[in-house]
This record gives C-alpha cells, structure tokens and sequence, in this order.
C-alpha cells in the first residue's frame, strides 16, 4: 500500500505534522490542477490519496471517475479547525 497526502500549497494547517516526519505529502499551487495532480499519483502507484477536504471541492473526478475504483481509495480529509 502507497499512500499519500494532497494538500494546496497556502494551507498550512493540514498535514503538517506528516510532512514533518517525511511522509509523502505534496501540495497543489493551482487547486484547479486537483484531478490532474491525483492522475499522476494514480500512474506513481498511489493506491490511497488523502486529500484536503478544500481541494476535493476542485476535483471533478472523484467521485465520476476513481469512486467506484476498489483498486484507489481517495479519503476526503475533513479541515480539523472546521
């Protein structure tokens, strides 16, 4: 299992502590590159992709194309200071 974290770039609450310890956590200058972002961890055998529950809101494929995927978990990450 390869798992990682997605986050926008200006957030700076999200992750921190798992990027910290070197986990694999990248963060999106341009939240309307979402999808393609989540496209190349797909084809870097990502199976599990955490995502900001704010860029999730940018993502068109989410649910259209990877939610009924059994191969890739995308796990919307709700903001802990929401």
């Amino acid at each position: 299992m390869k798992i990682s974290w997605l986050k926008s770039k200006d957030d700076t609450n999200n992750f921190k502590i798992l990027k910290a310890i070197g986990l694999d956590v990248y963060e999106i200058e341009d939240p309307e590159n979402t999808d393609s972002k989540i496209k190349e961890l797909i084809g870097n055998r990502y199976d599990t992709i955490v995502i900001s529950n704010e860029l999730a809101g940018f993502s068109t494929d989410i649910i259209k194309k990877y939610g009924r995927k059994e191969d890739i978990n995308i796990i919307i990450a709700k903001n802990k200071y929401e």
